[in-house]
């Protein structure tokens, strides 16, 4: 059931990013609330797939790389759900539906077997930890693209010229509050999946921090993002500064979730 769920998803974004193409080459706006509704609609499905996952199993189906890179796809789409209402900035949706898109499809090159646990992950932390950990990767998902934006328009406006399509994406004030957005709710997840993820570990081996591959990059990533908080905060950042930072935060997220997993073997490689 939850297979079937996932696929008929996956269809939904396909066509919600199909509108939002058509809606931004044929100047036609009209077309991004149609868009908009089908990336809707693909959101409630694939949380639909993702609790009858949960039911199947038995355990919060975020423990290999298939269900890591479905759970991850949807917190990207129901946060932009989010900022959508909150922001209006409607034509971000031309974004993230093939980000979302993507990343489903990626996330069926790997096994979708469902599987006993191992023993290290059989804990009343999993839930607690994962979801905690992937809702703050997801919000940083879409701060790197509206970081990217940023940039791409700021740079347009400089030269006095406009990209395609250029005058459809929110304003470099919008773009920066959905940047602070990003941060503020992002990093107290991030940091919350860190603390949570220790309490777990000294349970589960018998000490709270092992250095292990993934602990070390993800306390790398969580100094890049308190510098950035900090200096937002006390020292005013704004714009570009703050978007080049929150970039570089990213990086750190992807290596974080999917470099260590497979270059640096460790305690929290479970592909």
């Amino acid at each position: 059931m939850n297979v079937y769920l996932y696929n008929t998803a996956l269809g939904l974004y396909l066509a919600s990013t199909f509108v939002y193409a058509v809606s931004l080459a044929s100047n036609r706006p009209r077309f991004e609330k149609p868009g908009y509704y089908l990336l809707a609609a693909a959101f409630v499905l694939h949380f639909a797939s993702t609790v009858a996952r949960f039911f199947e199993a038995g355990y919060t189906p975020i423990t290999n790389i298939y269900e890591s890179l479905s759970f991850l796809a949807l917190c990207i789409a129901g946060f932009f759900i989010y900022i959508r209402k909150a922001y209006h900035v409607e034509m971000v949706g031309s974004i993230i539906a093939p980000l979302v898109s993507l990343i489903v499809i990626m996330s069926l090159g790997f096994s979708s077997e469902i599987r006993p646990l191992i023993p290290a992950l059989r804990s009343a932390w999993l839930p607690v930890h994962t979801v905690l950990s992937f809702l703050g990767n997801g919000i940083f998902v879409v701060g790197f693209f509206i970081s990217i934006l940023y940039l791409v328009i700021e740079k347009e406006i400089k030269r006095k010229r406009s990209f395609l399509f250029s005058d459809r994406f929110p304003s470099l004030e919008t773009l920066d509050r959905i940047n602070y957005r990003c941060m503020s709710l992002g990093f107290p997840f991030l940091t919350a999946g860190i603390i949570t993820g220790s309490i777990w570990a000294g349970f589960a081996w018998g000490s709270y921090w092992r250095w292990d591959p993934k602990e070390t990059w993800s306390l790398i990533t969580w100094i890049v993002y308190a510098i950035l908080f900090h200096n937002r905060l006390a020292l005013g950042w704004r714009g570009r500064r703050t978007a080049y930072m929150m970039i570089l935060g990213f990086l750190l997220v992807l290596f974080t979730f999917l470099g260590v997993n497979f270059l640096l073997k460790g305690l929290h490689t479970y592909v």
